[in-house]
């Protein structure tokens, strides 16, 4: 046998025992034998780099530094999850469900494991690279730390396709995690709080030799890919695990809701004996073909939804209400309580969202209340432990003025909030208006955070988000926290943002309403922000979407001097104000006024590239059939009881063909 053939056989099968010890947890050698094997791959790949491979067994130990880890778009969004907490919640899904699609629905039940969301692209069997969830549409390329994780295969086996995408969840099990801790108390270190927030804080280290020392394991359980060999989620999950991917057993189809209640009920007993946090279960529609079919909300997919189980809840002190200011002026109130432990966390603040809401609950200073996590996530007080209330106490009152700048605030009617109507002075106003407009999702300023803009705010170097383009590195370098080479960055970061498109400049504006859906409609409707600028409430409320109230705040945001005039040197600065000429070459208003829906299966594009057509010729896209709709494209497999609905209606029914040709 030559080298190569020995190093190639040596990687066979560490990787064959790595699967056998790490996803089938069945070890056929013992750990000493492994570790010799793995010693001699080190030394035939060191004598003999021409036969380097970049997913080999022996990669695993790291060694790999990241600096900075570079934001790259997902091929395909990771939504986020609508959650239920009832049998009720279930049963209204259920019946929305059912209205939108054909046929029986059967359902796909998963336990939700709580780590840190990660999605691996996988080409020619090999991984490719693995992304953090980030905001949904792009996150943080964390290849080479993944890549320590032994769980995660770094080269498949089977009829896997040539290219796709697999979602998952990067955890650390209670038993690395108590032993982690262990070691750290041993070395006079604070101890972890919980495993999530661990598993996620190590994806994010600059040395992979420090990740591949941690006791991460990657549980999977979505597909992502074009025209992928399966018809099924159930399906689905068996075809990862023969392609040798760790894809939990826990999973169950279910028939009907009854099934699944059943699969919930069991699990909120037994998740106390899994090797993992967990904290719900993840009911989907089985047939893919029907999740196409019901599509996406602009948050989440129709077809999902977490159950939620009981949230922990604690008692503890109320020391103080304070009140917070939001960059659009909305007071908050929050509640600072005495620590208390809730779910691995250490809880110290809960928002108490409105005045109504604590005059509802009596809420006061003092008072023992009750704390829990909504949705596990973010603290609330639920309630108040009346017994414990110290007979002298009184009310809360709410406070009447600006906790920053003085100011009175007003309560429009209809309106929970109180606000503070100085959004010129008010520092957390201007403020979190630049943080906002450097976001993610917004303008994804690299180089620049959170609290690089409060440094800039409180040194007077920027009042504005228009200030920042005039920003200059000998004015960041003397800052707190400030070199040269952050200076650098900060500035490319900014002249970079100058390329963001259209949609997302108007999003990052900050108008009150407008969040990325509405801002995106609204682009694609004026194409420039001086159309915008110029439309009357009228003229806005006929837009797709587009009620009352967003119109009068984008008509008020508009009457606004300053507002205009900071337009005005944005446009002077070349950041995008309008939709570029090569966006607007690949859309038309062919279909302005024709509502589709869209139904089966397509051979010559795929479903979302129809629904993109439609959008980028001016059309709207609706899940379910009504008498607005002047379109069915339908493809192979349409639902009998959608063309029944189509006929009824007199709707036309169209072809793909037919649908090309007139975008043609």
């Amino acid at each position: 046998m030559d080298i190569q053939q020995q190093i190639n056989s040596l990687r066979k099968e560490l990787r064959e025992h790595n699967y056998n010890y790490y996803v089938l947890d069945t070890p056929t050698i013992s750990d000493f034998e492994f570790d010799q094997k793995l010693k001699q791959l080190q030394e035939l790949e060191k004598a003999h780099p021409e036969f380097y491979d970049a997913n080999s067994p022996t990669l695993r130990v790291g060694g790999e530094i990241t600096k900075n880890f570079e934001t790259v778009p997902h091929t395909y969004r990771m939504f986020s999850l609508d959650n239920s907490y009832s049998k009720e919640d279930l049963e209204d899904w259920e019946k929305r469900i059912e209205k939108m699609v054909d046929g029986k629905v059967e359902f796909t039940c998963e336990l939700k494991y709580d780590g840190a969301s990660i999605s691996l692209t996988y080409e020619n069997g090999k991984l490719k690279k693995a992304v953090t969830r980030g905001d949904g549409f792009q996150g943080d390329d964390v290849t080479a730390n993944v890549k320590t994780i032994r769980s995660v295969p770094l080269q498949l086996k089977g009829d896997y396709p040539p290219l796709f995408d697999i979602r998952g969840e990067i955890v650390l099990p209670f038993e690395g995690f108590a032993k982690m801790n262990a070691e750290r108390v041993e070395l006079g270190e604070e101890p972890y709080r919980n495993p999530r927030n661990t598993a996620s804080g190590s994806l994010k280290l600059q040395d992979s030799s420090e990740v591949a020392k941690r006791p991460l394991d990657c549980l999977l359980y979505s597909l992502k890919g074009e025209r992928l060999p399966i018809k099924t989620q159930f399906e689905s999950l068996d075809k990862a695990r023969e392609w040798g991917f760790k894809v939990p057993e826990a999973a169950k189809l279910a028939k009907n809701l009854d099934e699944v209640l059943e699969f919930v009920n069991y699990w909120d007993v037994h998740r106390h004996e899994l090797p993992y946090e967990t904290d719900g279960i993840v009911v989907k529609v089985n047939n893919l073909q029907q999740q196409e079919e019901l599509g996406y909300t602009a948050k989440s997919p129709r077809w999902a939804m977490a159950y939620k189980f009981k949230a922990e809840q604690v008692s503890t002190v109320l020391n103080q209400i304070t009140y917070q200011v939001g960059r659009t002026g909305a007071i908050t109130p929050v509640a600072n309580l005495e620590p208390v432990e809730l779910a691995g966390t250490i809880v110290k603040r809960a928002s108490l969202h409105n005045a109504d809401q604590i005059e509802k609950l009596d809420i006061r200073e003092g008072d023992t209340v009750f704390v829990e996590k909504g949705g596990e996530i973010i603290p609330k007080i639920i309630g108040v432990d009346f017994t414990q209330r110290d007979p002298n106490s009184s009310p809360t009152d709410y406070i009447t003025e600006c906790p920053e700048c003085g100011t009175t605030l007003f309560r429009t009617e209809g309106e929970a909030q109180h606000y503070c109507p100085n959004a010129e002075s008010c520092p957390p106003q201007i403020i979190g208006r630049i943080q906002h407009f450097i976001s993610r999702k917004a303008m994804d300023i690299e180089g620049l955070g959170g609290e690089t803009v409060t440094l800039l705010v409180n040194n007077g170097l920027i009042n504005n988000y228009a200030d920042l383009y005039l920003l200059k590195e000998e004015q960041i370098i003397p800052l707190e926290r400030m070199a040269q080479k952050s200076a650098e960055n900060m500035i490319k970061g900014i002249e970079a943002s100058k390329q963001i498109p259209f949609e997302r400049v108007l999003f990052a504006l900050g108008i009150r309403y407008v969040g990325e859906t509405v801002a995106k409609k609204l682009a694609k409707h004026y194409k420039t922000i001086d159309a915008l600028k110029n439309a009357s409430e009228e003229e806005l409320t006929t837009v797709d979407e587009i009620g009352e109230r967003i119109a009068q705040s984008v008509v008020s945001f508009f009457a606004s001097e300053e507002n205009i005039e900071t337009i005005e040197r944005l446009k002077n600065y070349g950041v995008q104000l309008e939709i570029s000429a090569e966006k607007l070459a690949n859309q038309t208003d062919v279909l302005q006024g024709n509502t589709f829906v869209v139904s089966g299966v397509f051979t010559k594009v795929s479903r979302d590239e129809l629904k993109k057509l439609i959008e980028d010729n001016g059309g709207k896209v609706s899940s379910s059939i009504s008498s607005k709709t002047n379109y069915v494209v339908a493809g192979d497999n349409m639902g009998p009881s959608k063309k029944t609905k189509a006929e009824s209606l007199g709707v036309s029914i169209i072809s793909e063909d037919d649908f090309l040709q007139m975008i043609s």
